[in-house]
């Protein structure tokens, strides 16, 4: 059953909120996630995954605790990319596999991403290869890497939320690949297993999606070829992007995605194993942003709710333009005097579903 973003709030994140309400006396704000709900719909993207591809999670879309101990028993691994981020699944009681990514990383978050047994890393640049080289020496560590491209994308699939086929600081200008897998080759540290591609974010067609991963394919024997030793290139990460419609019930079509992957990697004479790093697309269906209306109030002909929270809480759907839906909640607490007009007197909540 595809997912959905509803008004109706399940009795368990209701129970929640109503428990906070009464016990802070305070003006309320918090994220609420539906744990059960979340392992259910980790269930759900894995059941439709072909055999030879991976689904880890991008972790930058929420790396609580016990979001990383829900997901870490149905996920293949972690996506990290930052070097805070590798305390946290470090940390997780379920060890698993997991990937660094992204461009900016210190020395430091490199060194201790190895020492702490990083599965790959995905460098995004020449000089990122050349520290990632002395870095794995001195540790005496032969290190497994990704090259993330950056091509140049067929107009049919370049879109404003594009993250490739443009200037970007993420990945390897493609016209600079043969050069990045050489310095990878000349590395007595480094092994080559494959390629990272990112294109697309908060993507809602699927007919697009499928189109993306068409390309990406067509274009790994072009990319292998450039290898010395094809042997150890095996991985192909395409990276998430699939998007959340916060307003409608029909959603991104997954099995869709998935059917049309396994049909296509059928079709390849050596197809890569392909993995997938959601982030949002995980935990979007399960997590609610509460925050207390303190004060309703008109301005200049428009009214204005005032709430405990705000967009530093909020920040990428507020900065996307995300239109979320948003679930009123009165609750009235313990000690509460009689409701007045508006917020007043009363405790008035808004449930907005959250991203990760």
């Amino acid at each position: 059953m595809t997912p959905s973003l509803t008004d109706r709030l399940p009795a368990a994140v209701l129970n929640r909120i109503k428990a906070l309400a009464e016990a802070h006396p305070e003006p309320l704000s918090a994220y609420v996630y539906d744990l059960g709900a979340l392992k259910n719909h980790a269930l759900w993207l894995k059941s439709f995954l072909p055999q030879g591809v991976e689904l880890y999670y991008a972790i930058k879309a929420n790396s609580e605790p016990e979001i990383l101990e829900t997901l870490a028993p149905w996920v293949d691994g972690f996506e990290i990319s930052s070097g805070g981020e590798i305390q946290r699944v470090s940390n997780c009681p379920i060890r698993k596999n997991f990937i660094f990514s992204g461009p900016g990383k210190l020395d430091s978050d490199l060194s201790l991403a190895m020492r702490q047994r990083v599965e790959m890393i995905h460098v995004e640049s020449l000089d990122e290869i050349r520290r990632l080289t002395r870095i794995a020496a001195s540790l005496n560590r032969k290190q497994s890497v990704l090259i993330r491209i950056n091509p140049v994308l067929p107009g049919h699939l370049a879109t404003r939320l594009s993250m490739a086929g443009m200037p970007t600081p993420f990945g390897i200008d493609e016209q600079q690949l043969a050069q990045a897998i050489a310095l990878v080759e000349q590395s007595q540290s480094l092994v080559l297993s494959g390629f990272h591609i990112h294109a697309m974010s908060h993507q809602t067609r699927v007919d697009r999606h499928r189109q993306l991963l068409d390309w990406y394919l067509e274009r790994w024997p072009v990319w292998k070829s450039l290898v010395s030793n094809a042997q150890t290139v095996r991985y192909l990460n395409v990276g998430g992007g699939m998007g959340v419609d916060y307003q409608h019930a029909e959603q991104f079509d997954w099995p869709g995605l998935c059917r049309h992957l396994e049909e296509r990697l059928k079709s390849c004479p050596n197809p890569p194993i392909v993995r997938f790093e959601p982030g949002r697309y995980v935990t979007a269906f399960c997590g609610y942003y509460l925050m207390q209306i303190l004060d309703i109030k008109q301005n200049h002909g428009q009214s204005f709710a005032v709430c405990r929270g705000g967009t530093h809480h909020f920040r990428l759907p507020a900065a996307q333009g995300h239109d979320h839906p948003v679930i009123h909640v009165p609750i009235r607490r313990t000690g509460d005097g009689p409701a007045e007009s508006g917020a007043k007197g009363s405790v008035l909540t808004c449930v907005q579903k959250r991203p990760g």
